[in-house]
């Protein structure tokens, strides 16, 4: 006789079914969320681990940007009995598009919906007030940037799903995402000097109608960029453009002939290889002939210069005649030395490879000589700039902070590099670059004014306008370099859109601003006083 099952194997099997039920209960919900539930970009933000960025902070410990906790909201179309109301008032509280939504909810294939990504803590609170069936909140991260548009271009900003898509956000993406290091990256912009020259190149820019405009402020011995600005610019907090809003930085991603500020550069290696002398007298005349070609000024010369001069009041033919000295080759591969002929890398992901001519002949180097027959970008021409100011050893910029002296191999000899420094000054107190000259602060610098190219030639009167500036000029620190983009001259300059009326002023206020912060002591100004 077969005796029937225990009271204990009964509990035994009652337990398991429910074990089973259990387990199938949690297996539909993981195939329904991992499979079924939309993103609107085809990735499952639940099946990923939400793994916040580090912060970035200035080289003070000011924060630049950092992760805060938000939500995804997702609907359940099948639960709402007035879909069309329920997408209305969706898009009215979130921002979404109703068209969006609405196709969603009728669409019977999917049994979740992408209603919003990223939303704030008040916006939840606005969306739980509508008092919907089916909502359902999954936790996010949006990454947020206390100074707004000032550090915008710099930053960059990441994507819906956390990854860096711009400036140092995608640059440094893999330091940012490493869950292992608690504490923040420090960048090398201090944001004290970052606001300064926003403020100021975006008054210049408005004051003289540019289309663009920018500026850098670097260590000439760390290669840190302590500012870097690029106009206009966007909020990267709400990343929705309006009007002229960009996110593309001209200092970095966009490539100029720069004109006159490239003379710096030939005087150092003139001043290098011995082929000139600051007292040597040039002819200028009327127009400088090299075949069929003829080398004009930008502005009436007199007829001799002497070499000081030529750099002091730009002129285009003496200059000219001093780059023909070192020749093609000797040219180039100083330019390549200083990195101009190579793309330029840093922390930045953003660059842009440098134009500049295949056959570099006679009329190539003459040109060059004057910054024209050559593009490269602003980033790249400060390096190679500050390189022959910071005593002749060739610098690299960096974005993070460091307190190490960065300056590598010898460009030009430190004793060429004071000689071209004591030009620079003269170019500040006798030149073209008078209006950057700032009470107590020895600047020196280099004005740069270019016609920019365009489909039939050069452009008569469509400008770029530089100042390059370098200070304390007898033991440089620091260097600023600032570019308006498509200047026009005002009443106040005399309808003249040069560079020494519209970026040498420029460079001036932003030093007598950014000085004191960095620490350079200003020296005493005698005042002399009259007899009486």
């Amino acid at each position: 006789m077969i005796q029937g099952p225990t009271i204990y194997q009964r509990r035994i099997v009652i337990g398991a079914v429910f074990c089973a039920a259990a387990f199938a209960l949690v297996g539909v919900r993981l195939v329904d969320v991992t499979l079924f539930k939309p993103h609107e970009d085809g990735i499952d933000p639940t099946g990923q681990t939400l793994i916040a960025r580090g912060d970035m902070v200035d080289r003070n410990g000011e924060l630049l940007a950092r992760d805060l906790p938000v939500v995804d909201l997702y609907a359940r179309p099948h639960t709402l009995e007035d879909k069309e109301g329920a997408a209305r008032d969706l898009a009215r509280v979130t921002g979404a598009d109703y068209a969006r939504l609405i196709d969603g909810f009728n669409n019977t294939k999917h049994p979740y919906v992408l209603v919003a990504r990223r939303l704030s803590p008040d916006v939840q609170d606005n969306v739980m007030h509508l008092g919907l069936p089916g909502l359902e909140f999954e936790p996010a991260a949006k990454r947020f940037y206390p100074d707004g548009r000032a550090t915008a271009q710099l930053l960059g900003v990441t994507d819906p799903d956390g990854k860096g898509v711009s400036g140092l956000e995608q640059g440094l993406e893999p330091r940012l995402r490493d869950s292992t290091a608690n504490a923040p990256v420090q960048l090398s912009v201090d944001m004290r000097v970052q606001y300064i020259l926003a403020s100021e190149v975006e008054a210049s820019r408005q004051m003289f109608h540019a289309k663009k405009a920018g500026g850098i402020v670097m260590d000439v011995r760390t290669g840190e960029v302590i500012g870097m600005v690029s106009l206009p610019d966007f909020d990267p907090n709400f990343r929705k453009f309006t009007g002229e809003d960009t996110d593309h930085n001209i200092m970095a991603a966009d490539r100029y002939e720069l004109g006159s500020v490239f003379k710096v550069l030939s005087f150092a290696l003139a001043l290098q290889d011995h082929t000139t002398r600051p007292d040597e007298v040039f002819a200028i005349g009327n127009g400088y002939h090299i075949g069929k070609f003829t080398i004009h000024e930008a502005e009436h010369m007199p007829a001799t210069l002497t070499a000081r001069d030529v750099l002091a009041h730009s002129s285009n033919i003496g200059t000219a005649q001093i780059a023909l000295r070192s020749g093609p080759v000797r040219q180039a591969a100083f330019l390549s030395g200083l990195g101009l002929l190579s793309t330029l890398h840093s922390e930045l992901p953003e660059f842009a490879r440098p134009l500049y001519p295949d056959h570099w002949g006679i009329i190539e180097t003459a040109t060059i000589g004057f910054g024209h027959g050559i593009a490269v970008e602003p980033l790249a021409y400060v390096s190679a700039a500050a390189s022959v100011v910071n005593g002749g050893r060739r610098i690299i910029p960096t974005f993070l902070k460091t307190s190490a002296d960065r300056r590598g191999a010898q460009v030009i000899s430190p004793e060429t590099s004071a000689e071209l420094r004591g030009l620079l000054r003269y170019v500040v107190t006798n030149g073209t670059g008078r209006k950057a000259d700032i009470a107590g602060y020895d600047v020196g610098g280099k004005t740069g004014s270019a016609e920019k190219p365009g489909k039939h030639g050069y452009q008569s009167h469509v400008l770029v306008t530089s100042f390059f500036a370098t200070f304390p000029i007898e033991d440089p620190r620091y260097v600023v370099f600032v570019l308006l983009d498509e200047p026009h001259g005002t009443k106040e300059t005399g309808g003249i859109a040069l560079a020494g009326s519209t970026a040498a002023p420029l460079a001036g206020r932003v030093i007598s601003r950014i000085a004191p912060l960095l620490g350079v002591a200003q020296k005493p100004v005698t005042v002399a006083r009259e007899n009486t």
